[in-house]
């Protein structure tokens, strides 16, 4: 039996690029075999199906996203490591063509939906909440953050924020206006 050959990473982008452009019910599978190039079988096969491209999709997205965020934090204090995560939110925002996170737009698709989905995307937001609940322990020991709160409320504090940015930009998708907003949300966050 001949096993398929195919560049995994390159396939997961095409298929998020997919599913955030039309969501997952309205993906269909004419849609992925055009987008990542694969035969229905090959995706089934790697895959078992739209769903487990889906959540290998997802799963793809979340790790590009906290390589990012730790990108973010080398060799810059705490709140310059922030600043650029936040700018690197506000970039993919701009440079998305539908302006949805595909984990934002999974999770108000199909979380009432499917429990599967919305376990695993509960458990990636919670992963990232814990990130940045560390970065923000960091950037209070520096002195740069508040300590009128825990990191863990800061850390929900910013991931509302990253967020309700991201739902804001459907209606006000202005660089300027994103950019204000994302300076606001750090602001929030600085030592007093």
């Amino acid at each position: 039996m001949r096993t398929a050959s195919f560049d995994r990473d390159q396939v997961l982008r095409s298929a998020m690029q997919a599913f955030r452009h039309k969501g997952f019910a309205a993906t269909t599978m004419q849609d992925l075999v055009a987008a990542t190039g694969l035969h229905p079988g090959s995706i089934y096969c790697a895959f078992g199906n739209k769903k487990g491209l889906l959540l290998a999709a997802v799963d793809h997205y979340v790790a590009d996203r906290q390589a990012a965020l730790a990108a973010s934090f080398e060799g810059v204090s705490p709140l310059a490591g922030l600043r650029r995560y936040l700018d690197q939110v506000v970039m993919e925002i701009q440079s998305c063509d539908s302006m949805a996170c595909l984990l934002t737009k999974t999770l108000q698709e199909l979380s009432e939906q499917d429990e599967e989905v919305s376990a695993r995307l509960g458990t990636l937001l919670n992963d990232l909440e814990c990130r940045l609940a560390q970065m923000l322990a960091a950037a209070q020991q520096a002195g740069e953050a508040r300590d009128d709160a825990t990191p863990e409320q800061l850390a929900r504090l910013l991931l509302v924020g990253i967020y309700g940015l991201r739902t804001y930009a459907h209606v006000h998708p202005a660089p300027d206006c994103l950019q204000e907003t994302a300076d606001r949300l750090l602001a929030a966050l600085r030592a007093r």
